[in-house]
């Protein structure tokens, strides 16, 4: 479904200690919605599970994938890089036909009727 890397792992174990959450119920949680620059935008929160997410288990913390958003998030890799110019969580996802320079909104191939579902952005500028 989705890889994660071990420094991705490490830095989401890390993100919800630093949020005083429990790993057990509480994880990172990936999403697309309609909106940014290209189309489609990334969100990440921590947060739960909803109905019909998909549970990725590491060894101290969960990755949960939106349902809404498996199908385009499928295949995708979640690292977690460290430089002096770009630190940060990556997206690095096949089913993205272009990005955006801000590498938080992309353009997909998929179907109209498999975009209906998701969320709107509130804004069309990828810094949200």
């Amino acid at each position: 479904m989705i890889e994660i890397t071990p420094s991705a792992a490490k830095e989401v174990a890390r993100l919800l200690k630093k949020k005083e959450v429990n790993p057990e119920t509480h994880g990172l949680r990936l999403g697309i919605q309609r909106g940014g620059c290209a189309g489609l935008q990334y969100t990440m929160e921590v947060g739960n599970a909803e109905e019909n997410d998909h549970l990725i288990s590491l060894e101290a913390a969960q990755v949960i994938v939106a349902h809404d958003s498996l199908k385009l998030l499928k295949g995708c890799v979640l690292d977690y890089t460290y430089s002096l110019s770009d630190t940060g969580f990556k997206i690095i996802n096949p089913n993205a036909t272009r990005s955006c320079g801000c590498g938080t909104s992309f353009e997909s191939d998929a179907e109209n009727e498999e975009l209906e579902d998701l969320p709107e952005s509130k804004s069309d500028d990828c810094s949200e």
